[in-house]
């Protein structure tokens, strides 16, 4: 039985070869495999992190709380502690989106205004409200 490699022409053959034997892709595959650990993790934070999304959703009152949350821990610690930004943040929402960074879902906060940036909250402050909140 022929493999697909087999159909392919000799110098594409050895390309591919020669890519796969390599170091440094061996190293980038192992990189983005993840053990069980890192899946539990990542699928209690999905479930959190859509939990939350829902609530927010469907209870103002939820997110009224969460956001003087953010709007105290910003006048105690500050705004770049909390945001990492150094801005004049007035009025604000509060939602779930995917951080273009690091594509990943986390709490972001959407300036009011004309303003059409997400700013994403500090990954320490996104895990301490996702577990007050969720």
């Amino acid at each position: 039985m022929s493999h697909w490699i087999d159909h392919l022409p000799s110098h594409e053959r050895a390309k591919i070869r020669a890519r796969l034997r390599s170091p440094e892709e061996y190293e980038k595959l192992r990189e983005r495999v993840k053990g069980p650990s890192d899946l539990m993790r990542e699928m209690k934070m999905n479930e959190s992190l859509a939990n939350l999304k829902f609530d927010l959703e469907t209870e103002p009152k939820l997110k009224k709380e969460l956001k003087e949350r953010i709007q105290e821990d910003i006048r105690e610690k500050g705004i770049d502690a909390v945001l990492g930004v150094d801005m004049v943040l007035e009025d604000f929402d509060v939602t779930i989106e995917q951080n273009p960074a690091t594509n990943e879902d986390q709490l972001v906060v959407l300036p009011e205004g004309n303003v059409h940036e997400k700013i994403p909250i500090t990954p320490a402050f996104n895990e301490q409200y996702l577990g007050q909140f969720s």
